[in-house]
């Protein structure tokens, strides 16, 4: 905006360097310039200035796809004055001499103009592919048209503009058909959660059938050790007892053998005993008796003589001291 400094009889305007400012006097063009610093009467005098900068514009359009669709284009659209004189002359933008301030609306009615044939150029090319096809391709192949639209308008040449750039952020359908078009997706995506999720649930069960297997083969063999140990120690019991008893039997046997030699010296030392005894007069196994007993009394209180011991006495005596005389 130009900073314009009103004196008596002249005024005396500064402007920016990216503004052209442009001084008619009556009617003609008497300076022209970026950034001027000029002295002007008010009275003889109008002053248009215009941007030369970069100027950046919103861009929203809503068309219909060829399968009738709505579509939503959003973006922004970069543009410039390329000869200001020449725009000066098509559109308004001059200036009041005491304030700076543009006595119309040349920025508004430039951008009006810039968005009609942005619109224009999208809705054909909304119109001429169904929506999922529009959706398919991205926004890339629409702003190439808007781009090839815009310069090679002769509408823009002509009054002295030129689209520098063209960007899109946006092309989306409806919410309600974005929706359903994300469905299939969102579902197929869904599906692989699901299995994702049965193949780890699969897996862990399959890891617990694995952990229980490995279970039941562990106690198995625990129980077959436990049986072969059992089995070893019935064996070992089996051995220790089959020991003892042979042990047993070898000390019965040895103790037979030492009975039986015992009892046999002993019947052979009886018998050599009753040979001797056999040998002997009666009466002098009677005194041997006799004495024998005698041995195994403590005392005798009574003894009683029968005739018939007496006699066999008397006999056994008298038999033993009349010797037998030999034969004739």
């Amino acid at each position: 905006m130009a900073h314009i400094r009103n004196f008596v009889f002249a005024a005396q305007l500064r402007s920016e360097a990216s503004n052209h400012v442009i001084r008619y006097r009556n009617g003609r063009v008497r300076r022209s310039g970026r950034g001027l610093v000029l002295w002007f009467r008010p009275e003889t005098t109008s002053i248009a200035e215009l941007p030369m900068d970069d100027r950046e514009m919103a861009l929203f359009v809503k068309g219909r796809s060829q399968d009738f669709q709505a579509v939503t284009v959003q973006g922004t659209l970069t543009w410039h004055v390329t000869d200001p004189e020449l725009l000066a002359s098509r559109v308004d933008f001059s200036i009041g001499l005491s304030s700076g301030q543009y006595q119309a609306e040349p920025i508004q009615r430039i951008e009006t103009r810039l968005a009609g044939l942005v619109n224009q150029a999208a809705l054909q090319y909304l119109a001429g592919a169904p929506v999922r096809a529009l959706l398919d391709a991205g926004p890339e192949p629409l702003r190439r048209a808007l781009e090839a639209a815009l310069g090679g308008d002769a509408a823009l040449a002509e009054i002295g503009l030129t689209a520098v750039a063209v960007r899109l952020t946006n092309l989306a359908p409806s919410s309600e058909l974005e929706r359903a078009l994300q469905t299939p997706t969102f579902e197929a995506l869904q599906q692989k959660a699901d299995e994702a999720t049965f193949e780890r649930r699969a897996l862990a069960v399959e890891k617990e059938r694995a952990i229980a297997e490995n279970e039941l083969a562990t106690k198995t063999e625990l129980a077959r050790r436990e049986k072969q140990l059992i089995a070893e120690e019935v064996d070992n019991a089996r051995a220790r007892a089959e020991g003892l008893a042979e042990a047993e039997r070898i000390a019965a046997e040895g103790e037979a053998g030492r009975i039986t030699a015992v009892e046999g010296a002993k019947g052979n030392a009886e018998r050599d005993r009753i040979a001797i005894y056999r040998d002997l007069p009666p009466a002098v196994l009677l005194g041997l008796a006799a004495r024998e007993l005698a041995g195994k009394l403590d005392t005798i209180e009574h003894v009683n003589i029968t005739p018939d011991l007496l006699a066999s006495v008397l006999g056994a005596l008298g038999g033993a001291a009349t010797p037998a005389l030999p034969a004739a």
